[in-house]
């Protein structure tokens, strides 16, 4: 009897001494509708402590909440096709870093999302010096600021980013990873150009990757074609449509 009780006060103390589980960031309320405006272009911006997301795809919506550049999550085709508004409204005690987890509980929430993470070997490019010396000097960090205008004649505009936050921001117009291999530290203000004449979707891919090569030599970079190795977030499950608001 002795002993019995022994081990039902050992269990016990046992039992207590493991962690509470800590909640899972969430925003305190949200309202998911679909869009079927057709539009081409999504937006996101914050407004009276809530984000506003419009015509922002699943795929769009995973890269957000598992914070990872474009061409990243492998998924299903339709991913690209479902498109939402959401409006959802952050709690008082909000911190910075836990916006993407919030986006994530409201997917695995409303849309039942699941996944998992791996390693790839893909093809993309190489971000390396080029012949000459940087011509850029690095400047003071802080308010980074990214934008791009055009179709056939392309602008790309960065306020104080690093060779690797460029490299990301290749992958929109390249459609595959970039990796930094430069070895440049700081951050940089880059001004880009380049042009891209109408053609077919194969040619305007290899025309892109062309203009945005000579585009580079101007600060003496370049992108290498190469295998390389690429972490994925895979959806294992998904819903096309989310649970009622």
């Amino acid at each position: 009897m002795l002993r019995t009780l022994r081990c039902f006060a050992a269990g016990t103390i046992l039992f207590a001494a493991l962690p509470a589980q800590q909640p899972r960031p969430a925003f305190e309320a949200a309202s998911i509708k679909l869009n079927t405006s057709s539009a081409r272009g999504s937006s996101s911006h914050g407004s009276r402590g809530q984000v506003l997301m419009t015509n922002m795809s699943l795929r769009r919506l995973v890269e957000r909440a598992y914070d990872v550049s474009t061409g990243r999550v492998a998924g299903p085709d339709w991913m690209d096709d479902q498109h939402f508004d959401i409006a959802a409204k952050y709690p008082p005690d909000m911190k910075d870093e836990d916006r993407a987890a919030m986006i994530r509980t409201l997917l695995e929430d409303r849309f039942r999302l699941a996944v998992h993470r791996e390693t790839r070997e893909v093809s993309g490019y190489v971000l390396e010096r080029g012949k000459g010396a940087f011509p850029l000097k690095p400047v003071e960090p802080g308010g980074q600021h990214i934008s791009s205008e055009g179709d056939v004649i392309q602008t790309f505009t960065a306020r104080k980013v690093s060779m690797a936050l460029l490299a990301d921001n290749l992958v929109r117009f390249l459609r595959e990873p970039v990796a930094d291999r430069t070895g440049i530290e700081g951050v940089y203000d880059i001004d880009l150009r380049w042009r891209i004449e109408d053609s077919s979707a194969d040619d305007r891919a290899s025309a892109t990757a062309a203009a945005i090569q000579d585009a580079l030599g101007t600060i003496h970079l370049r992108l290498r074609p190469q295998k390389i190795p690429v972490e994925f977030v895979v959806v294992d499950r998904m819903e096309r449509l989310p649970s009622e608001n």
